[in-house]
């Protein structure tokens, strides 16, 4: 994946850095080290990064497991696929960053710490497992992240590559496989090194081939722990304990000499923690199965459909229309190649809210919302902030959420939660509201009377015409709508629920006006742009249309060839006629108040950003912002363009950042060159803008290039980046044990004056012992740091997700900012013991002529922890696996007998009977066996045969545990029970040769350090 994409230009950041960063531009840069960024910090551009590997490893598993589909392997990945990649990126390199995980050794294989990272390596994978098991998708992508970071690190950390090892160390999350102990603190394993490159300076036992003999050790950093004499140092200019007696270091993190004593070993690491990344993926998608790991990469998955219903007395014609776009949207999906995607379903009056109805099942979701019924009610406000709060809970990033009620929200004191929960999730909320809000209580009484023959709200005191400002504020963050419309067009405005989730929906403006006069805006159509629809909110009483050849229509008035017009209450549907024409249109309005302007196509070119800061501390690299950005302070702006196909060429030149309105407030230059090495077939081009100073008030991000003709193309994000004086950040995210409190520690900055903040709490579980609102003071450009307290019942579920949401809020102006963290609940005692399976007999031996004879080998299967055996796969062979309750005799076993294809059909054609005690015949493509009714206890074991021709000279058996631990057993003719290594090929490339001027730059820039 294109990963040096970087900016091209501002003279305002510290000389120094500015001047080496202009140099490096022109050059490709392909560590260890956190991320892209971290390469020209570093000067090491062939470096392989965390990012680099995972992506790389991620994408070439999923490849892998669309391979097998034709159509399939036609369909784009889509844009949810690349979020999702980018969240177990994210959770990667926060290893690095986070204060709570940056400098512990046992996160990074560090200080010899083996074992104890070893367990935590374990644990991560079993969470992951726990995770994609409950559906709870976001939860395993930050586990998996953090489990990819401490896999890759023992490879460039350790002496494994030093050892000459070239293929990756299976005990780490395989126990039954063999170990190599670790070096005692007693016992040297380095010599003292003088120069940058530490050549053959681990002592000869920790470089010695042979197995029997071997040791294991990694290097020590900084001063904690301390340092025993004769150890090894992690090494380079970052680390102080390189000073310390042995000399030197060990790591393997870059190319880069300064950073990395043993530099000359980084493409053998990097290959054996891509391939030991890789080998992770495939052990969990066989875990899971092909569709839970496609789900949990959101691969070709449309996006979600979420309906938040009001199931009040007073919602009849709202529930029948909700009922009519499902079912068309759901007959519509039917047609397309891509997976249906998540269909979700909050209903909520007033106290209720829930339950939540989540499925992938179409026919389900319909049967649900058949179910609902419009009963109750009878008061104005009810709990749908309550209900918007578990839909984007419940719901995947980048969703489509769709509000349908008449009743302004009982539970205000939630929006800042909902407000977090959106902006972090991407995520966009509309509201169809059947109400006027300047309607008084009795006018609003006769209206319902006159429309609905049902039960009636009762009003017992005055609305306030600005309840539902809470709705408004919100789908603006989002970038979605509130519309205010009627029963009687209530269906034909909930067209614009199917507008808004078909698939590749892309928007091209995105505006807000309180402006009483003639205002203008436009948006561009490009080549890859179909099916573009404007919606308006608001009341208009001129619009006019202007396609690129200055041809106009005024579409309240008149018929014309360039556009359809529908009018509902509350909305104008504007459908561009075909064919489109390609270039800038304009529209000109003229309203009496406010209006949202919205500019939706079909197209797979798309965008996904987030702000960053750079850090040169542990490790250096650009570290994300979480939540909102800093007002008034620099950043960098990290964009990632997505469903580009490999024969669309299209270059990016620079980024705008735009007011409520339309309004430029600030645009940055992006630089567009790639290196030809990292090219990919599926590939996105991430690029890098340095903004000044953030802008102070709330912005949305445009996107602007061109395509291969050379004419522009623009794209624009909805939500709106809420710039603030103040940070928050969660330090830990610990896991969740049934029955025991855990402690989450945050951190605020106050980015501004001395003031008083607020502090809100909320989870969807309820497991918090404090909500809030907390007050305290903190200090001029000080911080404030805290703790949460959650106490889990000894029912919860394992497997179950809690969503956190930490809001702060300034009492002295709108400064706030949010944090979302998700923990995961574990069992008190984990099974992380995998099955096993040892050979008990059979031919093992082919003769030269395979088609003449058969194979066969007996196995006994069992559970070597608590849990017990669960279920049973054969995952590769040609031939036949014949399952036993207790030993099989002589002839079952079959000895060196062969079979015929004849005995062989015969074998498969035989059932369960009281004349044969087997229970159960495998082939290759049967879905997993569920066993776990056959063994009483955990400790019983079952019997198999596998017999199969010797043409077939290869089987792999997949056994499973209750605990979800899982054994690949891997059968040949000769082979008496032994796991094959798994190994990979890999090129390495040739060093490139730097050159003296940037090398003496680099000694400049860091000389505090040298």
């Amino acid at each position: 994946m294109s990963m040096s994409r970087i900016w091209e230009g501002s003279g305002k950041l510290m000389c120094w850095f500015v001047f080496a960063y202009l140099l490096l531009l022109a050059l490709p840069c392909m560590g260890f080290l956190p991320n892209f960024w971290s390469r020209v910090l570093t000067l090491s551009w062939d470096s392989h990064t965390h990012q680099y590997i995972t992506e790389q490893a991620i994408l070439n598993v999923t490849l892998e497991t669309l391979k097998g589909n034709p159509e399939e392997e036609q369909t784009r990945l889509g844009r949810g696929f690349w979020r999702a990649l980018g969240e177990v990126v994210k959770s990667n390199a926060a290893m690095d960053f986070l204060s709570s995980t940056r400098s512990d050794p046992v996160y990074h294989f560090d200080s010899e710490r083996v074992d104890s990272a070893t367990l935590m390596l374990r644990q991560f994978w079993a969470q992951t497992l726990l995770s994609v098991r409950a559906k709870q998708y976001q939860s395993a992508r930050h586990s998996l992240g953090q489990l990819f970071h401490s896999l890759q690190d023992f490879y460039s950390h350790s002496n494994w590559v030093e050892m000459g090892r070239h293929s990756i160390y299976l005990h780490l999350l395989q126990p039954e496989e063999p170990v190599i102990p670790v070096a005692k603190e007693d016992i040297p394993t380095c010599m003292e090194c003088f120069s940058a490159t530490c050549r053959n300076n681990l002592m000869p036992r920790l470089t010695n081939a042979q197995q029997h003999s071997q040791l294991l050790t990694t290097g020590y950093f900084s001063t904690f722990p301390p340092k025993p004499q004769g150890k090894c140092s992690h090494g380079g200019i970052l680390d102080s304990s390189r000073y310390m007696g042995a000399k030197g270091g060990i790591n393997k993190d870059s190319t880069s000499p300064l950073f990395s004593p043993h530099y000359y070993l980084h493409v053998e690491a990097a290959a054996l923690a891509t391939e030991a990344t890789q080998t992770v993926l495939r052990d969990l998608r066989d875990n899971v199965g092909d569709k839970a790991f496609l789900r949990l990469f959101s691969v070709k998955q449309a996006p979600a459909l979420v309906f938040v219903m009001d199931t009040t007395g007073s919602m009849f014609e709202e529930i029948t229309a909700a009922r009519l776009r499902a079912h068309s949207i759901i007959q519509s999906r039917a047609r397309s190649p891509a997976q249906t995607g998540t269909f979700l379903l909050v209903p909520f009056h007033d106290p209720a809210v829930g339950p939540v109805y989540e499925t992938d099942d179409p026919n389900q979701f319909m049967q649900q919302m058949e179910n609902l019924m419009a009963l109750g009610g009878g008061d104005e406000p009810e709990m749908c902030l309550s209900a918007i709060q578990l839909a984007l809970t419940h719901s995947p990033p980048l969703s489509e959420i769709f509000v349908f009620t008449d009743a302004s929200p009982k539970d205000a004191h939630l929006f800042d939660a909902v407000k977090a929960l959106a902006l972090d999730k991407q995520s966009r909320v509309t509201f169809l509201l059947t109400e006027d809000p300047n309607h008084t209580p009795e006018v609003r009484g006769r209206r319902r009377r006159r429309s609905r023959r049902r039960t009636k709200r009762r009003i017992m005191q005055p609305l306030s015409p600005d309840r539902f400002s809470l709705y408004s504020s919100l789908s603006s963050v989002s970038g979605g709508l509130t519309i205010f419309t009627s029963n009687f067009d209530i269906h034909r405005v909930s067209a614009i629920v199917e507008d808004n989730t078909a698939a590749d929906k892309v928007t091209l403006l995105h505006v807000e006006s309180d402006q009483e006069l003639m205002f203008a805006h436009s948006f561009r159509v490009d080549s890859s742009l179909k099916n573009v629809t404007i919606h308006v909110v608001g009341v208009l009483f001129e619009c006019i249309l202007t396609n690129p050849s200055g041809q106009s229509q005024s579409l309240l008035s008149e018929k014309g060839s360039l556009a359809d017009l529908e009018h509902f209450q509350g909305l104008y549907r504007i459908s561009l006629l075909f064919p489109i024409q390609q270039g800038q249109w304009k529209v000109h309005a003229k309203s009496d108040g406010h209006l949202t302007f919205n500019v939706i196509g079909d197209s797979r070119v798309d965008f996904l950003y987030y702000f960053a800061t750079v850090t040169n501390e542990t490790h250096p690299g650009l570290a994300r912002v979480e939540g909102s950005p800093v007002a008034g302070v620099p950043a960098f702006l990290v964009l990632a363009v997505t469903g580009l196909a490999p024969e669309e060429e299209a270059s990016f030149s620079h980024v705008t950042l735009l007011g409520a309105q339309g309004d430029t407030l600030h645009q940055m230059k992006l630089n567009s060159s790639s290196s030809p090495s990292l090219s990919s077939s599926f590939s996105v081009d991430e690029m890098v803008g340095y903004v000044e100073a953030v802008p102070r008030v709330p912005f949305c991000v445009r996107l602007t290039g061109r395509d291969r003709r050379g004419d522009k193309l623009e794209r624009v994000s909805t939500e709106m980046v809420q710039p603030t004086h103040v940070q928050i950040q969660v330090l830990s995210v610990p896991r969740l044990v049934p029955g025991h409190s855990t402690m989450v520690n945050f951190e605020i900055l106050n980015r501004g004056p001395a003031r008083l903040f607020s502090l809100s709490m909320d989870d969807d579980c309820g497991y918090l012992h404090k909500r809030g609102p907390h007050r305290f003071h903190v200090a001029e450009q000080g911080s404030f740091h805290d703790q949460v307290n959650l106490h889990t019942p000894a029912t919860a579920q394992a497997g179950a997700t809690v969503t956190l949401t930490l809001t702060v809020r300034a009492f002295d102006s709108a400064d706030s900012n949010y944090a979302v963290t998700y923990l995961t609940v574990v069992p008190p005692d984990p099974d992380t013991f995998p099955p096993t399976c040892s050979t008990a007999g059979g031919q093992s031996t082919c003769p030269s002529i395979c088609n003449e004879s058969i194979w066969s080998v007996s196995l006994v299967v069992s559970d070597r922890g608590r849990s017990g055996l669960a279920a049973l796969q054969l995952q590769r062979g040609e031939g036949i696996l014949t399952l036993f309750l207790s030993p099989p005799t002589t002839e079952d076993s079959m000895g060196d007998t062969q079979l015929d294809l004849d005995q062989q059909q015969s074998l498969r054609d035989q059932t369960t009977s009281g004349d044969h005690h087997y229970e159960a015949i495998l082939e290759k493509g049967d879905s997993p066996l569920n066993v776990s009714e056959w063994v009483q206890g955990s400790s019983q074991p079952l019997w198999a045969r596998y017999t199969a021709s010797c043409c077939s000279a290869q089987a792999e058996l997949l056994v499973w545990d209750t605990a979800g631990n899982m054994k690949r057993c891997n059968l040949t003719p000769d082979q008496q029970r032994q796991q094959r290594d798994r190994s990979t090929e890999t090129s390495g490339t040739g060093r490139i040769n730097r050159p003296d001027v940037f090398f003496l730059l680099f000694v400049l820039l860091w000389s505090p350090l040298l």
